[in-house]
């Protein structure tokens, strides 16, 4: 794919966030745009665009100030906790660096509420579900915010051209019935 062809945000795992952390040693944090404008989100807080760079705008948001590796855990626990999508954005002048990641939602990310506006790629990687250790409970669906996977009936239907490879469907999985693979 060309520099060109790429979009500024793409998706990830939560270890793939926690490497691209993992490979900085300074970081800052401000407030989510989207969540701004909204003036709330009801899943998370609003400070949750990580930067790893100073001298970048990230979001667009206001309140950005330096935090410690220790303020970044708190932010990656608070994403899984509250369900938020680990979407790295890039560097303008460099496409195949990543600059910070966003942790979004269906609640207020303009990503999720107007998906037509705003391009995102899709992630290194893509769900695989073992049909025979699934119970069709559902509980993947509340978190698919691409539209990947819903309900029929009581039959989970997949449709895999959705996935964006966020892993959140595995996280939430009980019945161990899930894992991220490498996207073909």
């Amino acid at each position: 794919m060309n520099d060109k062809d790429l979009a500024f945000h793409y998706v990830c795992t939560r270890k793939e966030a926690r490497n691209l952390v993992g490979r900085h040693k300074r970081f800052w944090v401000s407030n989510c745009s989207c969540r701004e404008k909204r003036g709330y989100c009801d899943r998370s807080r609003l400070d949750v665009c990580l930067m790893f760079k100073g001298d970048i705008a990230g979001s667009g948001g206001s309140g950005k100030k330096a935090v410690s590796l220790t303020d970044v855990e708190q932010i990656l626990q608070e994403a899984e906790e509250k369900h938020l999508v680990s979407r790295p954005f890039r560097n303008e002048d460099d496409m195949t660096l990543t600059d910070g990641i966003c942790f979004c939602c269906d609640d207020c990310c303009e990503y999720f509420t107007n998906p037509s506006e705003i391009r995102c790629d899709k992630g290194a990687f893509i769900e695989e579900t073992d049909g025979e250790k699934c119970t069709n409970c559902g509980l993947c669906v509340d978190v698919c915010y691409f539209e990947a996977r819903r309900m029929d009936g009581e039959e989970l239907v997949i449709d895999r051209d959705n996935c964006y490879g966020c892993g959140l469907c595995v996280e939430v999985c009980p019945e161990d019935c899930l894992q991220m693979v490498l996207r073909n």
